[in-house]
């Protein structure tokens, strides 16, 4: 007969299908705990709590046990499946007790009853998974019939070790759920390092990537085809070694400022090709961070620009050339100005001040296009400070500067520097004539403010002849400003005449300063 408990185990419906309780039988990493110590004291504890000789922890798949642990039971293969008393019990409500299986219909005739083995009595509690799937059984047996089952304390006993049996399974479903993360996430990662790899192999530049110290453990293909070295042999410092002389402790320097402070890098270098010369190739790395911020990685990329940068210098040379052919252009204009007037001094005061206007615009067009390396200014040749700055030289006093500029620097071009040349040096040679400048404490504030489309340039004479009023007529200068202002630089002029002194103030779009 069986003896079945009142409380019932709920099994999923869809354990019926085989198919999908053996998928779930699959997320157990059960091999991982066939022989396993714990089991084997749970077997052993529950064949001696019921006084019986064997305990063993069956699980049972489509087709075949598994014996996880066995007490009293020879070591060898497991009975087949179609065999198994647990494949019965784990299908059961709760404990599953057969007193002699002879006299049961089930088992009468069950090689496991009839044959060598000459099994009578079984026990057997279900193991079912937390979702509902039955995957075995933790049972007792015995060769012999006992027709009073187990007692209360037995019957409770063997549940709990059931228990713990489920509790060592779960712990296994754990365990290989995160082991094949942890396998997904490498395979993932290697999926995506081959990848890149072949990205990188495709792509025309040379790429390389550093651990977040600056160690470089990884060159593309096209680097080792570039630089003709072995492969490994310009990982960690040794890629500096590969840059020309006078390049290397400049290259150190920009790399080692990024490493230190996380800026992109970024430099042109000369880097010795496998024929032996060195080619000029521009550098840029970036670094890759985390959700926190830390740098992970950095990656950088080599490209060619050496026929780039001959071009450039070729050109160079020729702008060089063309810049000095221009100056002198404007020096044998201001000659033949200045030889007119000599001729004709009726016109003296006139082509004086053309002169002056063109020397002017040669200042301006050398600031902006040095004719050589030794006419190139020290200020940036972009900075409209620095334009300004070579155009007031003139007027300043020996040992104090009489025009001051403050306020923001603009990016200037060749393009604009022609008109803006013209505009200051008209208000600056009015100023010495007539304005702040004609007068030994006079003095000039030019305020440059740049706002979200225009840039505001604030010309402020003081402590020079008092005015007293608008001019009674417009000279050329004043036309000439209006001139460079409006029709070159799309900007606008407007003039006051308060006492203390002149003051002019220019917008100008922000577009109109450099292409």
């Amino acid at each position: 007969m069986t003896e079945q408990p009142a409380s019932r185990l709920e099994i999923c419906p869809e354990a019926l299908d085989e198919a999908k309780r053996s998928q779930v039988l699959a997320t157990y990493d059960v091999e991982s705990l066939r022989g396993a110590a714990a089991l084997k004291q749970i077997t052993d504890f529950a064949a001696h709590l019921c006084g019986l000789p064997v305990g063993i922890v069956s699980i049972l798949d489509t087709d075949h046990q598994t014996f996880l642990a066995r007490t009293g039971y020879p070591e060898g293969p497991e009975p087949p499946r179609e065999y198994s008393f647990c494949g019965h019990a784990m299908w059961g409500d709760g404990l599953m007790i057969v007193p002699d299986a002879t006299a049961d219909p089930r088992f009468a005739t069950n090689p496991l009853v009839t044959g060598e083995m000459n099994l009578r009595f079984y026990a057997g509690v279900p193991l079912i998974s937390d979702d509902g799937f039955p995957m075995g059984s933790l049972c007792v047996l015995d060769t012999v019939p006992h027709p009073e089952g187990l007692n209360a304390l037995q019957r409770e006993g063997l549940t709990v070790l059931a228990a713990n049996v489920l509790a060592r399974l779960r712990d296994s479903r754990e365990g290989a759920a995160r082991r094949a993360s942890v396998r997904r996430a490498r395979n993932e990662a290697a999926e995506s390092e081959t990848r890149f790899r072949i990205l990188a192999d495709t792509m025309p530049q040379m790429v390389w990537s550093t651990l977040p110290d600056g160690y470089h453990d990884y060159y593309n293909a096209r680097w080792y085809a570039f630089t003709g070295v072995p492969e490994g042999t310009t990982d960690g410092e040794a890629w500096n070694g590969m840059f020309h002389h006078d390049d290397q402790a400049r290259a150190w320097t920009a790399w080692r400022h990024s490493l230190d402070t996380g800026e992109p890098y970024e430099i042109e270098y000369r880097l010795r090709h496998h024929d032996g010369t060195y080619r000029w190739v521009l550098g840029r790395a970036l670094p890759i961070r985390d959700a926190a911020g830390a740098i992970t990685r950095w990656f950088g990329t080599c490209t060619d620009i050496h026929e780039q940068k001959l071009a450039l210098e070729q050109r160079e040379i020729v702008s060089q050339e063309l810049s000095h052919r221009i100056k002198n252009i404007f020096s044998v204009v201001a000659g033949l100005v200045h030889l007119t007037g000599r001729t004709h001094p009726e016109l003296s005061g006139l082509l004086g001040e053309l002169r002056q206007r063109i020397t002017a615009l040669g200042r301006a067009h050398d600031f902006v296009r040095p004719h050589s390396d030794q006419s190139r200014p020290a200020l940036r040749q972009d900075s409209l400070h620095g334009l300004l700055g070579e155009l007031f030289a003139p007027y300043h006093a020996p040992n104090a500067e009489r025009i001051h500029i403050v306020g923001d620097d603009v990016t200037v071009d060749d393009r604009a520097a022609t008109p803006l040349a013209l505009i200051f040096h008209e208000l600056a040679t009015n100023a010495s004539k007539y304005g702040a400048l004609s007068t030994a404490d006079g003095h000039v504030t030019l305020t440059i403010t740049v706002e979200a489309s225009e840039v505001v340039l604030h010309w402020c004479e003081r402590d020079g002849p008092p005015l007293s009023g608008l001019p009674t007529q417009t000279g050329f200068g004043s036309q000439l400003i209006e001139m460079s202002a409006a029709r070159q630089l799309g900007g606008t002029v407007i003039r006051e005449w308060p006492t203390a002194g002149l003051e002019v103030t220019t917008r100008v779009p922000r577009i109109a300063f450099s292409r």
